[in-house]
């Protein structure tokens, strides 16, 4: 099995373990479906790096993707790979929306709307509490 291969991987941690990998706010949000308060966590002005998953390490976004659109939330128009996420229907609260999934462990990372810049016309309103900024410079210096 290739390194690609293994890095797709589902993982599956009992409830204990995500307890003891997460901080309080990562787990409710990660594996309880919550939400963090818009405006505390924008992750603004980063500069050129990836944006992995806090649960698992699953690169999700790039920072050349990251818009400012007002709502609260760090915002992507684009996922670094189509596969890394997943996304599933949410009528919760009385409304309609598409919750997008950590394709690796199944974390809840927010949602995405159809309001987006182009060229994806695509929103992902992801809680900065459960993605962590990787600089290109740190990922020079792992390989």
């Amino acid at each position: 099995m290739s390194q690609a291969e293994k890095s797709k991987e589902k993982i599956q941690l009992s409830e204990k373990e995500w307890k003891e990998r997460l901080t309080p706010e990562q787990y409710h949000i990660l594996r309880q479906k919550g939400t963090e308060r818009p405006f505390t966590n924008e992750m603004k002005e980063l500069g050129d790096g990836t944006f992995a998953c806090a649960g698992c390490g699953n690169q999700l976004f790039d920072s050349e993707t990251k818009f400012e659109s007002g709502c609260g939330w760090p915002s992507f128009y684009q996922t670094l790979e189509a596969d890394n996420i997943q996304t599933a229907d949410d009528n919760s609260l009385f409304m309609r929306r598409t919750e997008v999934l950590c394709a690796q462990c199944d974390g809840h990372l927010g949602h995405v709307f159809d309001d987006g810049p182009r060229p994806t016309g695509l929103r992902y309103c992801i809680n900065g509490a459960v993605i962590d900024f990787v600089s290109v410079e740190d990922e020079e210096e792992s390989d």
